[in-house]
């Protein structure tokens, strides 16, 4: 299922005092099976922009097709619910919208609500459940009386039990230390690998975006200006500098590595193992001169 975002535009409190324009211009196309992450400084418009693809939001100006589906401004939208059964949302801190009086009950509610048998979503609530590394002994406890990791894993449940083609990430690790960071987005990429499905995450971390991308879209001030592989965009060093935004650590490292040793590394180093490798590299071509 492809993603196709035409000259779109969002002004909130149209028509009011408090008019205010979030996106415009904005165009891209997401292939099925991308991993493409959104960088940008805060109030660049990403999370304005993803509430566009599952109609939380509705466009001002332009067009949003996801699949044959297509959400159109100025047009009454009538098959939101079918969008949303594809497009499913992991907000910033999704376990605050946890509710149900057990955890079997807040993982089933969304398959239900589609239409799905009593029957058929207790076993989407099973798979989901196993698929965030959680055990059935605890569907009958409140999600309320879980740890912080376990609701959120539980929140994130909820929304794979829809089983979405299109999965949003926004923020998935805010309010997390980095070894629970480092969980929850290697849990998203290795579901990512399992079910093919598009994934798109909205990030303030560089690393995570590098790391885990296929593509990277840089936003600035309510529109569009980067994007490309993690590569591409973070040779843009003065670009990305000039929209508030930063490197990765491995890439800041092997900068200051080159200029301590003035030597040039053979490629960017986007990840922890990427920088190993090189210097290794580095090492053995000082042996053997």
């Amino acid at each position: 299922m492809d993603i196709e975002i035409k000259e779109l535009e969002h002004r909130y409190q149209v028509h009011s005092p408090f008019e205010r324009l979030a996106l415009y211009d904005v165009n891209i196309t997401v292939k099925e099976g991308t991993y493409l992450a959104i960088i940008g400084h805060t109030g660049s418009g990403k999370s304005t922009l993803l509430q566009h693809l599952n109609g939380l939001l509705k466009p001002t100006r332009g067009t949003v097709k996801i699949g044959d589906y297509l959400i159109k401004a100025g047009k009454k939208q009538k098959d939101l619910k079918a969008i949303r059964k594809h497009v499913g949302i992991v907000f910033q801190f999704p376990e605050h919208q946890l509710f149900e009086e057990t955890v079997e009950k807040d993982i089933a509610f969304g398959p239900i609500n589609f239409g799905v048998s009593r029957e058929e979503a207790k076993q989407k609530v099973r798979e989901a459940l196993a698929s965030v590394g959680l055990s059935e002994n605890i569907l009958e406890k409140s999600p309320f009386e879980l740890s912080g990791g376990q609701m959120r894993r539980v929140a994130i449940a909820g929304v794979l039990a829809m089983e979405p083609e299109i999965l949003i990430l926004d923020e998935p690790t805010a309010g997390l230390d980095p070894k629970g960071r480092s969980e929850i987005m290697d849990l998203f990429y290795q579901l990512h690998k399992e079910r093919n499905g598009t994934t798109i995450l909205v990030t303030h971390s560089m690393e995570d975006a590098a790391k885990y991308a296929d593509e990277i879209a840089v936003m600035h001030e309510g529109t569009m200006k980067l994007r490309g592989t993690p590569q591409e965009i973070f040779q843009s060093v003065e670009e990305l500098h000039s929209f508030g935004l930063d490197l990765p650590q491995t890439l800041r490292f092997q900068h200051e590595l080159e200029r301590t040793l003035q030597v040039k590394l053979e490629k960017l180093s986007l990840t922890a193992d990427d920088i190993v490798e090189q210097m290794k590299k580095l090492m053995y071509v000082g042996e053997k001169s």
